[in-house]
């Protein structure tokens, strides 16, 4: 599966953004979807999971809330609706996919990224 991640771009804190991941090459529900994301000097972090039927999701405490991550099964994509953005979200943005697990938070555990997609938010 090719994953190309879009959606980036320059907000002011409280505002939105809403990220897509377009896959391409087999079905998304034939995977677990997440999105990570990477600060400068940080370590890939989870942001959101989506299992594979797309009823069961996760998110770390600190997105919790203010980001939702969906499935479009006819656009054959992920996307991930952020509010209530913070400075602290500023990062590069990635989509991945596996089809091993069922489901997980680890990076190490994909094995299909797209390319990242900035995400900056003023204060």
């Amino acid at each position: 599966v090719q994953l190309q991640a879009s959606g980036g771009g320059v907000v002011q804190a409280g505002g939105s953004l809403r990220l897509s991941c377009a896959a391409s090459g087999r079905a998304i529900s034939d995977y677990v979807m997440g999105w990570f994301r990477q600060a400068p000097g940080k370590e890939r972090e989870v942001v959101a999971v989506s299992s594979w039927s797309g009823q069961a999701t996760y998110y770390p405490d600190s997105v919790k809330g203010r980001f939702t991550i969906s499935r479009d099964n006819v656009k054959n994509a992920v996307n991930l609706q952020m509010n209530n953005l913070k400075p602290e979200d500023t990062a590069l943005y990635y989509c991945a996919a596996d089809d091993t697990v069922q489901t997980s938070a680890r990076p190490q555990d994909y094995d299909y990224w797209g390319q990242g997609t900035l995400v900056t938010v003023s204060s």
